[in-house]
């Protein structure tokens, strides 16, 4: 209610006001809440029309249930195709899907690690991993130096959580997991969980966490601890700290425990219950992957792993934040100077390049001349074969036909005595008939 009237009035040489006292009194009705403080409404509206993304990068060797996880998880079957143990490499096959819960739409992106775990060799186990992190991140920096950028409907498709599948039949981590896990941790956020814990007993299970815990501090690999600085959720995540890694138990099968239908496996000697916490702490993954901190997992991505990747890509590319002189720099400069460095770097390998040419042209003509030499010297040596087999022939020749002549002489002589002895032999009888006519 409005009890005085404010009146300005001017006075030659200063500005001076009087109060008037208003009897009558009129009531302001407001159509709304007004103030600032509705703004997070605004934020959370906004945020809930436009959608959500998260994308789940799931490592594990094949066939230690990754996929049941997942479709436990999030209470819905996945398409999702069977792999084999004879895949020739690791290939990573990403699968989005479209989930609404109330009012809130999240898309979901999955991503399995085919063949992990097969190869001989590690480095072909976690490098595709590596490369793939990294297409992602090289994606959404493209996006923003754009000129025209549309990241308010970008699909973001980098990775916010790694869910790395620790074998249970093992006392410890294999070679393989410490590799990868180091490789991976300063990329991705890691969490590591325990697969299949329903086939060890509750002991087995205590003693292979410390030991899992334990070979991952001493081998600095730095996992996805739950954040402390919010009050709100610093006790439970505190405590949630302490039981990793989780060891979970995936089923989307309803089972029959006493009177209830519950999500779980049943054997021959009990049942094994997914949403027991005394069975496994399948409550508790999904209690802090999904309840409690999705944002912070997304906002670590970006915070953390993406903005680490874009400064060693924007440094390589010889961008540079103000020094502390406070010059600023110019992206003109930047960009001439990177030009030039690049067109020095080009020059300086073809010069390479062709002095390299020039080498290999001149060690391939001395190796030429070299063949040339010994091609002439054999062909020297065959000449002189073919000229003393030539001579030798030329002798053996010569007496060939010298025999022959030989021959000759001596076939003449046999065919002149034998013609005389014939000769003589026909005369005989002659004479003797001649005798006895007498």
């Amino acid at each position: 209610a409005i009890t005085s009237k404010v009146c300005w009035k001017t006075v030659p040489g200063s500005l001076v006001y009087t109060e008037q006292l208003n009897e009558d009194k009129r009531t302001l009705e407001l159509s709304g809440h007004v103030g600032f403080d509705s703004l997070p409404d605004q934020l959370v509206s906004k945020a809930s029309a436009q959608g959500f993304c998260f994308n789940i990068l799931c490592v594990g060797e094949t066939g230690i249930g990754k996929s049941t996880l997942m479709n436990t998880l999030f209470n819905t079957t996945f398409e999702n195709e069977e792999a084999s143990h004879y895949e020739q490499k690791v290939e990573l096959r990403p699968h989005t899907y479209e989930l609404q819960e109330s009012n809130v739409n999240l898309k979901l992106t999955v991503v399995h690690t085919v063949g992990f775990g097969d190869q001989i060799n590690k480095e072909q186990s976690y490098k595709p991993i590596l490369e793939y992190i990294d297409a992602q991140f090289e994606k959404f920096l493209e996006e923003e130096l754009k000129i025209k950028r549309s990241l308010f409907n970008y699909h973001d498709t980098r990775i916010h959580i790694c869910l790395y599948f620790i074998a249970p039949n093992g006392h410890s981590l294999k070679s393989l997991d410490l590799v990868t896990m180091k490789k991976l941790d300063s990329k991705v956020n890691i969490i590591p969980v325990i697969a299949k814990a329903d086939t060890v007993s509750r002991n087995e299970l205590e003693k292979l966490k410390i030991k899992v815990m334990s070979e991952l501090v001493s081998n600095g690999v730095q996992i996805y601890q739950f954040p402390t600085e919010d009050e709100a959720v610093a006790e439970i995540n505190s405590s949630m700290n302490t039981l990793l890694p989780f060891a979970v138990v995936g089923s989307v099968d309803d089972v029959k425990v006493g009177n209830k239908m519950v999500k779980g496996r049943l054997y021959p000697w009990g049942s094994v219950e997914v949403e027991n916490e005394k069975h496994c702490d399948f409550v508790k993954l999904r209690e802090m992957l999904l309840r409690v901190n999705m944002e912070d997992l997304r906002e670590q991505t970006h915070a953390r792993h993406y903005e680490l990747y874009r400064r060693c890509k924007l440094e390589e590319m010889g961008f540079k934040d103000t020094g502390t002189d406070s010059q600023s720099f110019s992206l003109q400069q930047t960009y001439e100077a990177k030009r030039k460095e690049f067109l020095v770097e080009l020059q300086r390998k073809e010069e390479e390049m062709r002095q390299m040419f020039v080498n290999k042209v001149k060690e391939t003509e001395a190796e030429l001349k070299e063949k040339e030499k010994e091609l002439h010297e054999r062909f020297e040596q065959l000449k002189r074969m073919h000229q003393e087999e030539k001579k030798n022939l030329e002798e053996k020749r010569r007496e060939l036909e010298e025999e022959m002549n030989a021959f000759n002489r001596r076939k003449v002589a046999a065919e002149t005595l034998m013609g005389q002895a014939l000769q003589g032999c026909s005369q005989q009888p002659f004479k003797k008939d001649k005798d006895k006519k007498k």
